[in-house]
């Protein structure tokens, strides 16, 4: 099977606490030929001093700074701007991949001839213990699912730029990993996961995902913005994304005894 070189999009921002973990599950990768391409926001703690640290023993991991605080977005397409590889796979800098993520997936892709995946994954606390609860997504997406719901988690998504070219992170604030895998859903009609537990998201405490409120807000700004729908289409649609939350999407979340 070949290895073509995978590119890995972090953007950073005040992470000291978790950005070690994260670079050692890239480093403890059974694939190997990558590139982590590590941009980081205008941090104010330790988080460019430890990356440095390692990437000066690991020529892979490569650090690029911002002049100003700018967003997630803007880190993403700024790593974007400098990646090398055929394929362009995503992780935050809290979060973690199993050691046969890359493989696994990168295989999947080159044996079914397709240019995007993802696959499930479990979430952990700001400490790192097991929450016991998974995260599934349909194993065949389409774009009409993945209107009302991101069931693409953004620490699992990969797809091959040979085929898409780059595809540019939207300026919209919040929410841009959505807009992206819908972007590209909606040029192949439907993709295909990796129906395995792959990567870890971690839940903290201040993240978006804590807020309800917040995350219906950013949702209906896609629906206005990237879409383009006026207030009372956007309306609709947001009443399709709620039922799907309440009701189908529940479906996918496991609950594990431990």
């Amino acid at each position: 099977m070949d290895t073509p070189l995978v590119s890995i999009i972090t953007p950073s921002y005040n992470s000291e606490k978790f950005i070690v973990q994260t670079i050692k599950s890239v480093q403890n990768q059974s694939y190997v030929n990558w590139e982590m391409l590590v941009v980081d926001d205008c941090s104010s703690d330790q988080t460019v001093s430890l990356v440095k640290e390692m990437a000066e023993h690991d020529p892979r991991i490569k650090l690029f700074q911002l002049e100003r605080n700018s967003g997630a977005g803007i880190a993403r397409n700024t790593a974007l701007g400098k990646a090398q590889g055929r394929y362009i796979a995503f992780l935050d800098a809290d979060d973690l991949w199993k050691p046969e993520k890359l493989k696994k997936q990168i295989d999947f892709l080159i044996k079914n001839n397709s240019p995007f995946t993802f696959s499930f994954y479990d979430c952990i606390d700001e400490a790192g213990n097991p929450l016991n609860k998974t995260v599934e997504a349909p194993k065949a997406l389409s774009y009409r699912q993945l209107f009302f719901c991101n069931y693409v988690g953004n620490l699992t998504g990969i797809y091959d730029a040979d085929y898409f070219g780059k595809i540019a992170i939207s300026a919209i604030r919040k929410r841009q990993d959505w807009m992206l895998w819908l972007t590209i859903l909606k040029k192949i009609k439907t993709a295909q996961s990796v129906p395995e537990i792959l990567a870890s998201y971690r839940i903290r405490q201040d993240s978006i995902s804590a807020s309800k409120l917040n995350l219906i807000q950013h949702n209906f700004a896609v629906y206005r913005k990237f879409h383009g729908y006026n207030f009372v289409s956007a309306l609709f649609c947001m009443a399709g994304f709620l039922f799907t939350q309440l009701l189908i999407k529940p479906r996918y979340i496991k609950r594990i005894t431990p």
